[in-house]
């Protein structure tokens, strides 16, 4: 199975590595981490595309199982003004590792939630799974949009062991460890001046430091 973890990482934190970490745990195969190129759904991330993923190679380095995929940012310098798309990404695995391999991509409870905005969101499952990764209070026990609810009719995989058998099409259940860790927060608290260090990886929080990022220089 190829697994994917997408996302802006703005800082990458310990949440998400905690994701990942189960992630590749449960499926016993090793997670790609991908920084998104600036995307299209969400304002534009605080530091830029080549220090996203210096700080994941850091918070990531020596981990087998937890990879760095730089294959959106590298789009993005072939593709100039190119929305970066989720869909896009996923053809292009698929294309990679061929039609009949597992793919499957890992989000959190309220990115899936949010999918019906994504860019032909209703293909997505025709080219992975989606595992999604849930915390208490999630929303997922509750009524689900409309759309989203009938597309994902069926799919609810009831063994992780599942996913193994076809190449897509199937949305796993990951529960993981709570962490209370958000990016949006963590971009506050470092300019702030707040706690923060020991919300991410300490290599990560060196290289924030030194190049100044969120603001951190006024902190330091």
């Amino acid at each position: 199975m190829w697994l994917l973890y997408g996302g802006t990482f703005d800082p990458v934190h310990n949440g998400h590595l905690a994701i990942a970490r189960c992630a590749a745990a449960e499926l016993q195969v090793p997670v790609h981490l991908m920084p998104a190129a600036d995307p299209p759904h969400r304002a534009p991330p605080g530091a830029n595309a080549a220090q996203r993923a210096r700080m994941l190679e850091l918070a990531v380095a020596g981990e087998a199982m937890l990879q760095v995929d730089t294959r959106e940012l590298q789009r993005a310098v072939r593709q100039p003004g190119v929305p970066s798309w989720t869909v896009d990404t996923l053809r292009e695995i698929r294309a990679q590792i061929g039609p009949q391999r597992p793919l499957a991509m890992l989000m959190g409870a309220d990115s899936l939630l949010g999918l019906p905005s994504w860019h032909e969101w209703e293909h997505l499952l025709d080219l992975a799974h989606i595992v999604v990764a849930e915390r208490p209070g999630s929303g997922l026990d509750g009524p689900l949009p409309e759309a989203l609810a009938l597309r994902l009719q069926g799919a609810w995989a009831q063994s992780v062991h599942t996913l193994a058998d076809a190449p897509a099409g199937r949305v796993w259940r990951l529960r993981q460890p709570l962490h209370a860790e958000s990016a949006t927060a963590l971009r506050a608290l470092i300019a702030n001046g707040g706690q923060w260090r020991d919300l991410l990886p300490s290599a990560v929080a060196e290289y924030i430091l030194a190049q100044g990022l969120y603001g951190s220089a006024a902190a330091v």
